[in-house]
């Protein structure tokens, strides 16, 4: 739990929350929550909410509710707390090294189903020795660089030295599958760009898990997707699990991306709730800057007609009108749409989820600043 109070209580009116605050509109989250689960479910793949971008594990458990097989996380900190809140099934969807690191996830596996991301055999070696010392089965994916040209291995021979020690480990590790995922092609701007992306990761990833296959290993998973473009690993017929993260949030940047009339319309359901502090003819100030938000992918918006944002400082965002912008008053609350939701929610302690005007929960963001 936070040191820091909450920025309200339950049953507290919208105007009364303290600001800047990141509030939740439980509607569209309900709503984006239920729309994928059912298509993605309905399809006979497999769920893993990601939850790196919450980074919450009230939203989390709701999410295996719904019918997500479990989460994954980018960090070991972020699975503790989810395997200590109660999820039962997280993956690392990422690779980690260092046998502390190690260590600390071999710990998980007594009690939750654990798996981890590998592309060298540094890796292995540390997960496996942890495994061991903590007499526990890990389960291990291989990352495969689909397009990102960050992590993952390169070509056939090397998956398949990987997928051979891993197996030399026994009992200790377990390889569970492949991981696949193109970060890149989730903010492809058009559904063709997007199609023709993972068109070429999961032929990847298929002639991948054909090499380990014809080379004697199972290869139970291929695991990858986001909220730009789970549909179409779903199509692929290659990926048994699709990982998207941002659909129950959303933000700024995804609304940048053309729609796919195929796929369930999702709504804007995380805002940053800010207080105007300061208003002048040419400019007015609010009380959320760049602590309040991410600003990677772009500058946050106020939802106000006729206002834009001019710019931001550490504790200030200065937005300034246009010809039919609507009148502002000192002490006004405005929803303010960030441009990236994860990084954003990660610079905050509490998540206000409201329903109407009311405040229904406020919920920890209990894995910010797990970063190792």
């Amino acid at each position: 739990m936070s040191h820091i109070p909450a920025p309200a209580a339950i049953g507290d009116k919208l105007a009364e929350v303290d600001t800047p605050a990141l509030v939740l509109d439980l509607d569209a989250f309900d709503a984006n929550l239920n729309a994928v689960h059912h298509h993605v479910l309905e399809r006979a793949v497999r769920l893993r909410a990601h939850g790196k971008a919450h980074k919450c594990s009230a939203i989390g458990l709701r999410q295996v509710a719904a019918g997500a097989i479990g989460l994954c996380c980018q960090k070991v900190g972020e699975a503790e707390v989810f395997v200590q809140a109660g999820i039962g099934d997280v993956l690392v969807s990422n690779v980690i090294v260092g046998l502390p690191k190690a260590r600390r996830l071999a710990a998980l596996a007594r009690t939750a189903r654990v798996g981890v991301c590998v592309d060298s055999a540094l890796q292995v070696e540390q997960i496996a020795q942890a495994a061991r010392e903590h007499q526990v089965s890990v389960d291990v994916l291989i990352e495969i660089d689909v397009g990102m040209g960050r992590c993952g291995v390169l070509d056939e021979a090397e998956a398949q030295a990987l997928a051979t020690l891993i197996a030399s480990h026994a009992p200790a590790l377990k390889l569970r599958g492949l991981q696949a995922y193109h970060g890149r092609a989730q903010h492809m701007r058009t559904t063709a760009e997007q199609a023709v992306a993972i068109g070429k990761a999961a032929a990847r990833a298929a002639r991948m898990a054909s090499a380990l296959r014809d080379a004697g290993h199972r290869v139970e998973e291929i695991t990858g997707g986001g909220t730009g473009t789970y549909p179409y690993e779903i199509a692929s017929g290659v990926y048994t699990e699709v990982q998207p993260g941002s659909y129950v949030l959303m933000d700024g940047d995804y609304a940048r991306n053309q729609p796919d009339p195929d796929s369930p319309s999702l709504a804007q359901a995380l805002g940053l709730l800010c207080s105007v502090i300061t208003v002048r003819d040419t400019h007015a100030v609010l009380d959320g800057g760049l602590k309040t938000f991410a600003v990677d992918s772009g500058l946050p918006q106020p939802q106000l007609r006729g206002w834009s944002t001019r710019g931001l400082s550490d504790e200030h965002m200065v937005i300034e009108p246009a010809g039919n912008a609507e009148s502002l008053q000192v002490g006004q609350k405005i929803r303010v749409i960030p441009g990236h939701c994860d990084p954003t929610v990660n610079l905050h302690d509490w998540i206000v989820a409201v329903r109407g005007n009311r405040v229904e929960q406020v919920w920890p963001v209990d894995a910010r600043g797990a970063l190792f």
